[in-house]
């Protein structure tokens, strides 16, 4: 940044002091902010270890309150903190962690996921990863207190969630699963592991292997028979989900027609490209025809990371040239395969000093080997730049003006996955989609966005059903998820139960989009010919990641 750098004030004391309490209390997201000084352990799992965190949420919401800002860095600092921390309350006075279990961001993925992104460089650094892996079994276990005690008190995940967790765990336990693979594969750059180092990170690993059989045990004979059949959460605890992911109040309701008009919108465009494509045919017919042509085919995971690879630096290169200024250290961006078969395409940002630089995540799930090039060419886009890597990796990248939480923590999916949409579009407005292959898979990718808008808040609302035949339920959301997605059945399995378990995420990806589009119209329309989109969009990711709320007052005013 060019700014002179801003003397620290109290609230961003507070704020910093806050990193540290998450960092000592989550390990885990100490580790994913590339703070390595709480690697080789874990957090308390259990309803102790919620209450405790709980507490130093109250005690920093009350310090905040007694602070004056001094600016308005300062006044958007203490106004989105305050927001993240009445939530998180909120969510555990609801006994949210009781039932916190899901197929893709609960305690059993972070546990694992973890591990993804410890340096692995050094024997020093396998002797860490060995210490955190002897530590999972009292990790699980301190979870496992907490399905028992909500258990207890009648507070527990979904059936579906308990089952698909349960076949999770077993793909990470099996002889060629995750804890297996990774001990027996262990190797420093610098030379091979000391055979006492070797012998540890294998019985590390086996205690792991036996400690999450144990957790599947209690998920399928303690937690399953007391599990609700119903998928959704309800309007309450709905409503105060989609405040955490978006960082904003919507009306629910509004926000599900719109939805519906959104998607009938995106399938309109879909029909106009198809025809483009091959004259006369339907959207269905188009794909068809582009997933015979070879041009557009990878095979195998290789070809795919090395594709995105050569995808993503051509972006950061031309983009760099043109549209945004890209400082030298966000230009380097890692293009991953990930070693879990989960499904899911997903970012990492990079730690404070970037030695770990921001990580683009492929999970590719078991059976899929061939990708076509037209249908993830804007995934691309979405998850490195000038979507998440480019806005993520500019607010860490802006020490000078930005205390630690307001680069390395705040934010809101809303926040994030509404600008990455919104940078697809941007990337088509700029001439990038230009090949009518590219932009149908871009509003591929559009149209589930709007669908699942539809579906989260139909099945937890349990709004009646599009055909008038009953209420939203997890078979007619399958069905609805295979009308409006051209993707493998595997990917839309795990895609609609991930909705289920996840009360609304899924919609903030749209909502977002359609969040970020009214701000920066209303911007427009409020400066009139001196409007500049390239200097709205560097105000907007100055400020860092925060909810659409605290975005839309800092911007809008």
């Amino acid at each position: 940044m060019t700014e002179a750098p801003r003397s620290a004030t109290p609230i961003d004391a507070i704020a910093d002091a806050w990193v540290d309490t998450l960092a000592e209390r989550v390990p885990t997201l100490a580790t994913y902010i590339g703070r390595s000084e709480h690697n080789a352990r874990y957090g308390d799992y259990s309803p102790a270890g919620a209450d405790a965190l709980a507490d130093e949420a109250r005690q920093t919401l009350a310090a905040l309150g007694r602070a004056e800002p001094v600016d308005d860095i300062d006044r958007v600092t203490k106004a989105d903190l305050t927001r993240e921390l009445e939530l998180d309350l909120e969510l555990h006075d609801a006994r949210w962690h009781l039932r916190d279990l899901n197929v893709i961001a609960s305690p059993p993925q972070d546990i694992r996921a973890v591990f993804d992104l410890m340096p692995t460089e050094t024997a020093e650094d396998w002797s860490v990863i060995a210490t955190r892996l002897g530590a999972i079994p009292d990790a699980v276990r301190s979870y496992i207190e907490t399905l028992r005690a909500g258990v207890s008190e009648g507070t527990v995940p979904a059936r579906r969630q308990v089952h698909e967790v349960v076949t999770q765990i077993g793909r990470y336990t099996s002889d060629r699963g995750f804890f297996a693979e990774f001990a027996a594969e262990a190797a420093p750059a610098d030379g091979q592991l000391p055979a006492s180092l070797a012998r540890d990170l294998s019985n590390a690993a086996g205690a792991a292997r036996v400690a999450y059989e144990e957790l599947a045990d209690v998920l399928a004979a303690e937690v399953a028979p007391v599990a609700p059949e119903q998928d959704g959460v309800g309007r309450d605890l709905y409503a105060l989900h989609s405040r955490r992911f978006l960082g904003a109040t919507v009306d629910l309701d509004e926000t599900y027609e719109w939805g519906i008009e959104e998607l009938a919108r995106m399938v309109a465009e879909q029909e106009e490209i198809a025809d483009e494509i091959l004259p006369g045919a339907s959207v269905e017919e188009a794909v068809a025809f582009l997933e015979k042509d070879p041009a557009r085919k990878l095979h195998g995971t290789e070809a795919l990371q090395a594709w995105m690879q050569r995808t993503s630096d051509h972006a950061v290169a031309e983009l760099g040239k043109t549209h945004f200024d890209i400082p030298e250290p966000i230009r380097t961006l890692e293009c991953m395969i990930a070693p879990t078969r989960e499904g899911g395409i997903y970012y990492t940002g990079p730690t404070d000093d970037f030695s770990r630089p921001g990580r683009m995540w492929w999970s590719v799930p078991e059976g899929v080997d061939e990708f076509d090039t037209w249908r993830e060419l804007t995934t691309v886009y979405h998850e490195g730049v000038p979507g998440h890597h480019l806005q993520i990796a500019q607010a860490v990248y802006n020490r000078a003006q930005l205390n630690s939480w307001r680069r390395l923590l705040a934010g809101t999916s809303g926040h994030a996955e509404g600008w990455a949409l919104y940078a697809e579009r941007l990337m088509q407005q700029l001439g990038y989609l230009d090949d009518p292959a590219d932009r149908l898979g871009m509003l591929d990718g559009q149209r589930m966005r709007a669908a699942r808008v539809v579906l989260d808040i139909g099945v937890h609302l349990g709004k009646p059903r599009l055909d008038g035949d009953g209420v939203w339920d997890h078979d007619y959301a399958l069905a609805f998820m295979r009308r409006n997605v051209n993707m493998s059945d595997e990917f839309i399995q795990f895609e609609v139960n991930r909705y289920l378990g996840w009360p609304g995420q899924a919609p903030s990806y749209k909502v977002g989009q359609r969040i970020w589009e009214q701000l920066r119209d209303t911007v427009a329309e409020k400066e009139g010919d001196s409007f500049d989109i390239k200097a709205f969009h560097k105000r907007a990711l100055d400020i860092g990641g925060v909810g659409l709320d605290t975005l839309r007052a800092a911007v809008v005013g």
